[in-house]
C-alpha cells in the first residue's frame, strides 16, 4: 500500500489520550498512523489499531527510531520491539527519527543499519526526519535515493524549508510536513484566515491543502472527532495560483521544533 497522503500523528499523545485519537482517526477514515519510539505510545497506538477491527492490509503505519538506538547493534533490536509494542509483525514504514546528535555516529552506519531491517522484512519501507541537505546526501550515498520513501520534517506556512524541499526533488525524494498546523499557530494567521472564508473551510484546512498541493503528505494530530474529520477533508479543496502564493508569502522561517541535539539547519 502506498503512503495515504493524510495521516494522523500522535505526537505528544499519550496513555487514554492516544487510544481514543487514533480510535477515533480510524474510524472517521484515517489508514495512516505516525507514532515513534520516544512518543512512548506505541503499545497504545497498537492497541487502537488492534481492537479497531480493520485489517492489516488496509493500514499504513510508521514508526521512528530513536537516537539511542541509532548504532548497529541496537537499531534492529529496538525496532523488533517496536513491532512487538504496535502488535504488528511488518511496518509499513520506519525512519531515523534524528540524525545522530553532534554526528557521533555516522549516517551511513544507520542508515545501512535500517536497510537491513528492511532485508529482513522488519519493514516495508525505510526514510530518514529531521535531516539536512549533507545528511540526506550521505543517506543516498549509502543506500540510493530510491530506497529512501521520505524525508520527514517541520513544515508549515510559517517554516517552509525550501532549500531541503528542492534538493530532496531533485533526487526524487519525498516529504512528509509533521507539524503543519504549526501547533495551531495557522488558526490566527490574517491570511489564512481569509482564504479559508472564500472557501468555506477552516486556516487547518487551508494549510493543509497548500501542503497537499505540493505534493507532500501530511500528518496533523488531533484529539478531537470534528477536527480529525475536517483534517481529513483538507484534499477536497483546491487553492487557485494566488492563494498558493499569498500563502508562500507567509514563510518566516518559524521553527517550532529545534532540539539542542537536533542538527545544524539549512
Amino acid at each position: 500500500m502506498n503512503m495515504p497522503v493524510i495521516g494522523l500523528g500522535t505526537f505528544r499523545l499519550k496513555d487514554q489520550v492516544v487510544i481514543d485519537s487514533v480510535t477515533n482517526g480510524l474510524d472517521v477514515g484515517y489508514r495512516h498512523i505516525d507514532t515513534a519510539q520516544i512518543y512512548g505510545n506505541e503499545a497504545e497506538v497498537g492497541q487502537a489499531i488492534a481492537t479497531s477491527g480493520i485489517s492489516r492490509n488496509d493500514l499504513y503505519i510508521t514508526t521512528k527510531i530513536w537516537t539511542e538506538n541509532l548504532s548497529r547493534d541496537k537499531l534492529i533490536p529496538s525496532l523488533k520491539e517496536s513491532l512487538n509494542k504496535l502488535k504488528v509483525d511488518q511496518l509499513d514504514l520506519t525512519l531515523i527519527h534524528w540524525p545522530s546528535p553532534n554526528d557521533a555516529l555516522p549516517v551511513a552506519e544507520y542508515v545501512a543499519a535500517l536497510a537491513q531491517a528492511k532485508a529482513q522484512g522488519l519493514t516495508k519501507e525505510i526514510g530518514v526526519s529531521n535531516f539536512t541537505i549533507s545528511q540526506m546526501q550521505q543517506a543516498i550515498n549509502t543506500v540510493g535515493a530510491s530506497e529512501i520513501a521520505t524525508n520527514q520534517i517541520e513544515l508549515h506556512p510559517f517554516l517552509q524549508n525550501q532549500k531541503v524541499v528542492e534538493f530532496a526533488r531533485q533526487h526524487g525524494i519525498h516529504i512528509t510536513a509533521y507539524m503543519p498546523l504549526a501547533y495551531g499557530k495557522v488558526m490566527e494567521d490574517a491570511v489564512l484566515k481569509q482564504i479559508a472564508a472564500t472557501h468555506g473551510t477552516t486556516p487547518a484546512q487551508v494549510s493543509l491543502a497548500w501542503l497537499l498541493q505540493q505534493g507532500f503528505a501530511v500528518i496533523p494530530s488531533s484529539t478531537k472527532r470534528e477536527n480529525l474529520i475536517s483534517n481529513l477533508k483538507a484534499d477536497q479543496i483546491k487553492l487557485s495560483d494566488g492563494e498558493m502564493q499569498a500563502i508562500t508569502k507567509l514563510d518566516r522561517a518559524e521553527r517550532l521544533v529545534s532540539p539542542d541535539f537536533g542538527p545544524k539547519w539549512d
